[in-house]
C-alpha cells in the first residue's frame, strides 16, 4: 500500500466527538490548506489527486477526521475497495464508532460483495447520534445492491441532510457505477442546477445521456463541456465520435435510397 506507507495511527485520540482537534496553526500549508485542495479536486472529479491531498492533511494532523473519511471515500471512488475497508477499520480503532467511517467501511464491504458485513456496519453507522448525508448515501447503495426499492428514498434523505451539490453528483457517480443511468441523470441535473459552470458535471450528464441513447441531448451536453473547458479531450473525442457515427448512418441511409 504505497499511498499510505508514511501514515500511522499513533498518539492519543482526538478530544472532541467526531470533529477532530482544532488545528494549532500557523503554517500556510497546514492540514486545512490540504483539505481545501482536496475538496477543490474532488469537485472536479480528480479523485486520485484528492486522495493525495487528504493524505497530506493527515501527514500534518492525524486527528482530522474529515481527511480520514475523505480518504476512504476517494478509495471507494477509485475502485480500491480492500484499501478503503482497511483504512476505515484502522481509523475506527482511534475514532470509535464514528458514523461516517462506519459508513465508509460498509460501502467498501458492499462493493466487495460482503452484504452481511456491509449491512452490519451501515446499521451501526445509522444508529450513531446526529445526521450525515454519507450514511444515507451508503444505505441507498446497499438497498440498490440488495435490489430493494427504497434506494431513492435513502438518496433523497442524503440530499436533504446536505444540500451541497457534491452529494447529488456523487450519488450520480454511484448510480453510474451500478449501471443505472436513468437514475443517475436526475442527480447530475440537480447538481448542475446548483453549479451550472462545472465541466465535470456536464461531462457526467453526457455520459448518462449517451448510455440512455439520447443522442441530441448528449451532443448538447458535450458542447456545453467544450464551452466551459475548450479543448476538453474526453468531450471532444466523444463529440467527434458521435458526429462520425451520425455521418456514417446518414451515408448508409442515402445508399439505401440510391443517392
Amino acid at each position: 500500500m504505497p499511498r499510505f506507507d508514511r501514515l500511522e495511527l499513533d498518539g492519543p485520540p482526538p478530544e472532541d466527538d467526531f470533529g477532530g482537534k482544532p488545528a494549532a496553526a500557523a503554517d500556510v500549508r497546514d492540514e486545512q490548506h490540504w483539505l481545501k485542495q482536496a475538496d477543490r479536486e474532488r469537485r472536479q472529479g480528480h479523485h486520485e489527486t484528492a486522495l493525495r491531498m487528504y493524505s497530506r492533511a493527515l501527514e500534518d494532523n492525524k486527528a482530522v477526521i474529515a481527511a480520514w473519511v475523505g480518504q476512504v471515500q476517494m478509495l471507494v471512488l477509485l475502485g480500491e475497495y480492500p484499501e478503503a475497508e482497511l483504512w476505515a477499520r484502522k481509523a475506527l480503532e482511534v475514532f470509535k464508532n464514528h458514523p461516517d467511517l462506519l459508513a465508509g467501511r460498509a460501502q467498501a464491504f458492499g462493493r466487495l460483495g460482503d452484504k452481511r458485513q456491509a449491512m452490519g456496519a451501515c446499521d451501526q453507522a445509522l444508529s450513531q447520534p446526529g445526521e450525515s448525508a454519507y450514511r444515507w448515501v451508503v444505505r441507498g447503495e446497499l438497498m440498490l445492491i440488495n435490489k430493494e426499492s427504497i434506494d431513492r428514498h435513502c438518496f433523497d434523505k442524503a440530499a436533504a441532510a446536505d444540500p451541497d451539490w457534491l452529494v447529488q453528483a456523487e450519488i450520480g457517480l454511484l448510480l453510474m457505477h451500478h449501471k443505472q443511468p436513468a437514475k443517475a441523470l436526475p442527480r447530475f441535473r440537480a447538481a448542475i442546477e446548483a453549479e451550472p459552470e462545472s465541466p465535470f458535471l456536464w461531462m457526467k450528464r453526457a455520459d448518462c445521456e449517451r448510455a440512455l441513447g439520447l443522442a441530441d441531448a448528449t451532443a448538447e451536453s458535450l458542447r456545453r463541456v467544450l464551452d466551459l473547458a475548450p479543448g476538453h479531450p474526453e468531450a471532444k473525442m466523444a463529440l467527434d465520435a458521435q458526429t462520425a457515427r451520425r455521418g456514417s448512418l446518414l451515408g448508409k441511409l442515402l445508399g439505401l435510397f440510391g443517392h
